[in-house]
């Protein structure tokens, strides 16, 4: 199956909230209906008399309108909407939109499947007072010519005195139902062609939905209205012979595929990543860590972790035993113009195994992220760091680049390809450069750290504990240590806080490119001006640490003249890391270094 398969099946699934509000959450629109924002509610009888008037908030959402083919894409051309309508359309001066809506909504009233709500609101318009009443509340500002200032202001109707039902007729199920009845006994004029998508012989859409994905309100998912020859090529004579999709089957997937982007989607960079199951079971998103559902936020430690991402994979599992065959679909939308929207990347597969892939991925993909622990980084969260620079806000990166990078490594993670080179080394680098940052270092390092591990996982098929290995036998792990050491020898002999760096985070950049002839240069800084301001316990203690780490690095060959000074490898930065967090935590017992006389540094 398809996209537009999955999302017709994803409206069918849901058929029984068609047009339901429920808060916090966008609608599924029904067929021949769409969303959009209203700027006034006005307020009629039975009768069709003005009862009242008034802007509406901001802040409300969406409503659910009825609309044509036509009126649903309109650009220039004037093409008036059935019931809730832009201003301009409703009052007699403006002659030809306004002769638009009075007609067809007679139309609508005569016909089979009219509502209550249709002929009050006829009445209240052909009156033709529908300016003043508002000008004289102040809802609107009219010119000289008694003009409103602002025709595009959408009207929505409230009608009071037909009973106990639904006053508001953008929350009248029964209305939507007697439009769509009405509409879709219009469209059997439509020209009747093999539906691609629902494989019957069905009245085709000529025109299909726009605001698929809010963040591009105009681009179409499917469009050809390029009659010149440019687009077909002269491989058809009609748009139809590329694709014929029936107007039902255009209806159901568009707004299903709406509805999943406004309350499921996520916008990275101006794409919009969207994973959903079909059949209606929820699903983790693909650019988010694999989480527990409704605890979110706990703490793992790293030794508990892998048991932990476990039991959130077979508690997510757990769900989907509720059907007998459950589906996810991946996909991905980006606007290469305003009007064109395309799909970016597409994937399904079982649910099942879709999860599988999440859980491969946190697996390798995961570091320890202070007090938080054990975590894995979200991707939006890898491509900023890797290539965004610091500023007020935080970590940023242009769009497209952030845009572009998410998608690779959705591909990744989704896919099962190996984590990209060129971002795993652009991290590394940046985390090398503490100087460029002033608070977002250490977000850069934890997730640098991850994605050495990942890395290191893909590619050399090496799990890299997040412990501290003392006995590894890697040259640049052992000298990251040593790089941990110095800048806590350092750091111990400030009085309190200050704004001054350590030699050995000053230094760093260029210590991963000269390792021992940096360490020997800030190791004779610390002997002149830090280590005689210890107590003489944490002399003892942090030089028996150096000792040993430099015998660890003779006795696996690093300290010979070959490749004493050659740069170090991605992992320095998780021997520097974690041996820094063993410096720093809290232990029940003592050891020298734990009760350091600190003196003021001139």
């Amino acid at each position: 199956m398809g996209l537009l398969q999955w999302a017709v099946e994803t409206y069918d699934a849901n058929e029984s909230i068609v047009g339901v509000e429920t808060e916090g959450k966008s609608p599924l629109a029904p067929i021949g209906h769409t969303l959009t924002n209203s700027q006034i509610e006005i307020t009629l009888n039975s009768e069709g008399r003005f009862v009242n008037a008034l802007k509406v908030d901001k802040s409300e959402g969406k409503i659910i309108i009825p609309v044509t083919e036509e009126s649903a894409g309109r650009t220039v051309d004037p093409r008036a909407h059935p019931l809730c309508e832009q201003l301009g359309y409703l009052y007699p001066e403006n002659d030809k939109k306004y002769k638009l809506y009075i007609s067809q909504l007679k139309e609508w009233i005569a016909s089979p499947y009219s509502h209550d709500k249709l002929l009050p609101v006829f009445k209240y318009v052909a009156s033709g007072s529908i300016i003043k009443d508002l000008s004289m509340l102040g809802i609107i500002e009219v010119n000289e010519r008694g003009i409103p200032k602002d025709e595009k202001l959408l009207v929505r109707w409230r009608i009071i005195g037909n009973g106990e039902g639904q006053e508001a007729c953008w929350r009248d199920i029964s209305l939507f139902k007697c439009y769509s009845d009405y509409y879709l006994s219009k469209i059997q004029k439509n020209v009747a062609a093999p539906c691609m998508v629902l494989g019957k012989s069905l009245p085709v859409a000529e025109q299909h939905m726009k605001g698929v994905v809010p963040f591009n309100g105009n681009a179409k998912l499917i469009s050809a209205n390029d009659s010149s020859g440019f687009t077909f090529r002269g491989r058809f004579r009609d748009d139809t012979q590329a694709v014929s999709i029936s107007y039902i089957a255009s209806q159901k997937a568009h707004n299903a595929l709406r509805f999943l982007v406004n309350n499921q989607g996520v916008s990275i960079g101006g794409r919009t990543y969207l994973c959903w199951c079909p059949q209606g079971i929820e699903i983790p998103r693909c650019t988010h860590p694999l989480r527990k559902k409704g605890n979110e936020d706990v703490v793992v430690m790293p030794s508990e972790y892998r048991a932990d991402l476990r039991n959130t994979l077979n508690g997510w599992k757990n769900d989907l035993q509720e059907i007998k065959q459950a589906n996810a679909v991946i996909a991905v939308f980006d606007a290469a113009t305003t009007g064109r929207l395309a799909l970016a990347y597409y994937s399904e597969m079982q649910a099942s195994d879709f999860l599988q892939r999440l859980y491969d991925w946190d697996e390798g993909c995961v570091w320890i992220n202070g007090k938080y622990g054990a975590q894995s980084p979200y991707l939006k969260q890898i491509a900023e760091c890797a290539y965004g620079t610091e500023r007020s806000t935080g970590i940023q990166a242009d769009d497209r680049v952030v845009a572009e990078q998410v998608q690779r490594l959705v591909r990744c993670r989704i896919d099962r390809q190996p984590f990209p080179v060129n971002i795993e080394r652009m991290l590394v680098q940046r985390a090398s450069e503490p100087q460029k940052y002033n608070k977002g270092w250490e977000k850069v390092l934890y997730t640098a750290c991850a994605v050495v591990r990942k890395y290191h996982f893909d590619h050399k098929k090496e799990v890299l504990d997040m412990a501290l290995e003392r006995e590894r036998e890697d040259r640049s792990y052992q000298f990251g240590r040593l790089l941990a050491i110095l800048e806590k020898i350092e750091r111990d002999t400030y009085h309190e806080e200050t704004g001054r760096e350590p030699n050995a985070i000053r230094r760093m950049s260029v210590y991963c490119k000269r390792p021992y002839h940096t360490f020997v240069q800030i190791e004779q800084t610390l002997e002149q001006a830090y280590i005689p301001h210890l107590n003489p316990g944490a002399r003892i203690w942090y030089k028996q640490m150096i000792g040993e780490i430099l015998g660890m690095l003779e006795r696996i060959g690093a300290l010979s003249e070959d490749v004493i000074d050659r740069p170090l490898e991605d992992t320095y930065l998780l021997g520097y890391y974690l041996q820094r967090g063993e410096l720093y935590k809290k232990k029940e017992e003592t050891d020298p270094s734990d009760n350091i006389e600190k003196e003021e540094v001139e």
